[in-house]
Formats: structure tokens, C-alpha cells, sequence
């Protein structure tokens, strides 16, 4: 590490510090724990400062170690419960994009992309939301299910993405609205 990167690494804690903390509870995080995993990330980006490419977004950068490691905090057992709900977890993580394009003014909208998801899922289809309850909340697989709808296992992947796409557009199309009151 050079002398003037521990400054820089600085101004780029103050300068990400809130749009990260929202891009983790976006993602499903417990509140309680969001300061934590967000403290991880900096952590992790400070340890790997010298694989930073800084022709990059760093706050990208920050996003996408953050979104990995809620990702191995739902595959390992801990201590303490850090995700609110591992299902809607793994909904929030399929549907987030972690690109370079992303906004660092995420995190003001975290709770409003919470609050977006629940309401489409509360608009669908009572076949729709069976399916849905079927695979994130009994954690049924593909073949399960599709013996549960009478489908074959490849029509039930495909619901599901579909599902997974109407979701993500039902949020940007709610989040637009309330962007733009």
C-alpha cells in the first residue's frame, strides 16, 4: 500500500459509508446488523486495496463485497441471526444487479426497495404466490413443486424467473413513482 492510499481509502469510507449501509439492508440484512456487514465490507475492501483497479467504481466495488458476503452469511451457520429472512434474501440478491451503473444513492432508497418488493408480491396471482411460497419459503426444489402444480420441473424454473423478472419490474416501476413525487 502506498503512503497516499490509506487517505484515499478514507475519503472513500466518508463517501460510501450511507449508500453502502442501504445497498446491505436492501439486501435483506437485520438493522441490527446492517452497521456489521457493512463494517465487514471496508474491512475486506481495505485488506484488498492493492486488487482495486482504480479505473473502476470504487462504491461498485464496496457493493459487490458486501453482496458476497451476505451471501456466505446465508450459507454458513452462525451465532447470530443476521438475515431477516433467508428467502426474501435470496430474492433480493437475485434481483439485485451490484453493477458499476448502480447509484450510490441507494441507500436512501433501501427501505422504499423493501417496502416496493412487498407490495408485488402482495399483487399477484394467488397461483403465482403459492409458487413463490412453495420454493422460498418451504424451500421446495423444482421437482417438488412441479409435482405439487402438475408441471415438469424445466415449466417451474421458468415460472419462477418469470416471477422473479415481474417482481424486479414491479419494483423499479414503484421506486420510479416514489422517485418522482
Amino acid at each position: 500500500m502506498k503512503p497516499g492510499d490509506r487517505e484515499l481509502f478514507i475519503e472513500q469510507v466518508r463517501e460510501h459509508h450511507a449508500g453502502l449501509r442501504g445497498f446491505v439492508r436492501s439486501l435483506g440484512v437485520d438493522p441490527l446488523w446492517v452497521d456489521d456487514v457493512a463494517q465487514e465490507a471496508f474491512i475486506v475492501a481495505y485488506n484488498r486495496l492493492d486488487e482495486f483497479d482504480h479505473s473502476r467504481d470504487f462504491g461498485a466495488w464496496l457493493r459487490g463485497i458486501a453482496r458476497n458476503l451476505v451471501i456466505n452469511e446465508r450459507r454458513k451457520e452462525a451465532r447470530r441471526k443476521r438475515i431477516i429472512s433467508d428467502n426474501l434474501t435470496e430474492v433480493l440478491i437475485a434481483s439485485s444487479s451490484a453493477s458499476d451503473e448502480e447509484d450510490d444513492e441507494m441507500g436512501d432508497f433501501a427501505l422504499v426497495r423493501l417496502n416496493a418488493l412487498k407490495e408485488c408480491v402482495k399483487g399477484l396471482p394467488e397461483k403465482s404466490l403459492r409458487l413463490l411460497k412453495s420454493r422460498y419459503e418451504d424451500d421446495n426444489s423444482a421437482q417438488d413443486i412441479a409435482e405439487e402444480f402438475s408441471m415438469n420441473p424445466p415449466a417451474v424454473r421458468k415460472a419462477l424467473e418469470r416471477l422473479r423478472t415481474a417482481l424486479r419490474e414491479c419494483m423499479e416501476e414503484k421506486m420510479q413513482m416514489v422517485t418522482a413525487t
